[in-house]
């Protein structure tokens, strides 16, 4: 703004009122931007709900989860848990990381979107092999070059309430992804790697509620030749049993 003429005291007085006016009007429409973008990312990063209804025999589940951003899920969650026979609310959970991904070709809505297979981040199976369903809950990507770890919750018959299994939550964040369970053998199988010439399969057993490692077989390729060392460990009545051969890289995994 230009006077050319300041010098009577009213024309400067309007100056000043008239800075701070604008200054004020400056302050607001910052403000405003503000709030509207406030407002978009709500829209687009707020709280999503979902059910996942086909994950379980027993149950279904309504889950809550924090951030929604370009179909990535993550941030706290809660996991209600229903009875599928009586859709009676049976257990509470809360993630602290939720995270999961939704299928480009899913568009979740403000109403409750249905998850399924790998989308969800819920696996059921009986994990402790005593013929009641249990749960994994994803707990973030915190497994070996970053696949998805998760919190393992066995189901309680006396309490009937589903209580976190500390051990099973380890071998379920520390590895490559979820552990796999051989229902033939009741075990629990584990994977792990380190580069692309060092490999290891862990196999356990539930004994007396107790996570026990019963198998191993280690696959070393890392020392340049082309060889492969492989060693196998196995737990028989409580004794460990080593066995180490030495076979060609092309003979080991021609049939891989």
């Amino acid at each position: 703004m230009y006077i050319k003429y300041a010098g009577n005291n009213l024309i400067k007085h309007y100056l000043v009122i008239t800075i701070k006016q604008r200054h004020l009007i400056d302050m607001k429409n910052t403000i405003l931007i503000l709030i509207l973008l406030l407002v978009i990312s709500n829209v687009s990063s707020g709280q999503k709900k979902f059910t996942v209804k086909d994950g379980a025999k027993a149950y279904w589940a309504i889950i809550y989860v924090d951030n929604f951003v370009n179909n990535d899920c993550s941030g706290a969650g809660t996991i209600s848990l229903f009875d599928k026979a009586t859709d009676t609310l049976l257990q509470t959970v809360i993630s602290d990381n939720l995270c999961f991904y939704i299928k480009s070709d899913t568009n979740p809505t403000d109403d409750f979107t249905e998850l399924y297979g790998e989308q969800s981040p819920l696996i059921f199976d009986d994990f402790n092999f005593d013929g009641y369903e249990d749960i994994a809950i994803s707990n973030g990507n915190n497994g070996s070059y970053g696949m998805p770890s998760y919190d393992v919750y066995l189901y309680d018959t006396e309490a009937k309430q589903f209580t976190k299994d500390n051990k099973l939550t380890e071998i379920a964040s520390t590895n490559l992804g979820m552990f796999r369970t051989d229902k033939s053998k009741k075990r629990l199988i584990t994977y792990n790697k380190s580069g692309c010439c060092w490999h290891v399969t862990t196999e356990y057993e539930i004994t007396n509620n107790e996570l026990v490692k019963v198998y191993e077989l280690e696959e070393d390729a890392t020392d340049g030749s082309l060889y492969v060392t492989v060693t196998e460990r196995k737990l028989v009545n409580k004794v460990w049993y080593l066995t180490v051969k030495k076979m060609k890289i092309e003979d080991y995994y021609k049939d891989n």
